[in-house]
């Protein structure tokens, strides 16, 4: 799983999200830091309304939380579905020691490489890393 500052730099840099059952989030307040809750389609809903999408808590299984707007809910993308929005960009996933790479080719054919200790922190990386140029 990604950290949660490199989940907020990916959605500062424009990542969105259409939550899907599998799903992992966090709430983005400080007094939910540590809980991480996952979309199912028997506990935690996506309810799409005309004002935006609202992730509904079904049942009694988070006692404290009737629903949370997407807004305030903040993505921890799978390494699978970090891998598929690379796309076309990504060469392949290798060991260097400890670490995990990511390469990416950019548009000029030239490779560039994305470290971290964990395989989605890689691909985090080098998503965050594709997002900024769009962005820039």
């Amino acid at each position: 799983m990604i950290s949660t500052s490199l989940a907020r730099l990916l959605r500062d840099a424009g990542l969105r999200w259409k939550p899907a059952s599998g799903d992992r989030f966090q709430i983005d307040r400080s007094e939910f830091d540590a809980e991480v809750f996952t979309v199912s389609d028997l506990t935690i809903e996506p309810h799409e309304y005309s004002t935006g999408t609202v992730l509904g808590f079904n049942g009694t299984t988070e006692w404290a939380l009737d629903s949370v707007a997407l807004d305030d809910a903040l993505w921890l993308p799978r390494e699978d579905q970090l891998r598929d929005l690379l796309r076309a960009a990504f060469v392949r996933l290798e060991r260097d020691g400890d670490d995990y790479r990511v390469v990416l080719r950019g548009a000029d054919d030239a490779e560039a490489a994305f470290a971290s200790v964990s395989a989605p922190e890689a691909y985090g990386l080098a998503l965050l890393s594709m997002l900024e140029r769009v962005t820039a």
